[in-house]
């Protein structure tokens, strides 16, 4: 699905426009990601929680030259899925 597809969903099930859908999900997109930048969880109950994670200093192969090289520690964004929604796509 892509966001355009969201949009017009989000329309249809809220019964308004694609323009205020879309603000909507403008909106919930910003908010989340203002919050992750500010190192804060996100959780939806019953969807999951957004989170950023810390990953640690390693060793990796550059694919060009195959030279080892180190990697320095780095921040990346992670959703963790909950359980309703586990639940219904495994159904």
């Amino acid at each position: 699905m892509t966001k355009t597809e969201l949009i017009n969903v989000i329309a249809d099930k809220a019964s308004c426009t694609k323009k205020d859908a879309g603000a909507a999900l403008e909106a919930t997109i910003a908010a989340i990601h203002e919050s992750l930048q500010n190192g804060e969880k996100v959780s939806i109950t019953g969807f999951g929680t957004f989170e950023v994670r810390e990953r640690g200093e390693k060793t990796c192969i550059n694919p060009r030259t195959k030279k080892t090289m180190v990697c320095p520690p780095s921040k990346a964004p992670a959703f963790k899925a909950g359980r309703a929604l586990k639940e219904a796509v495994n159904k």
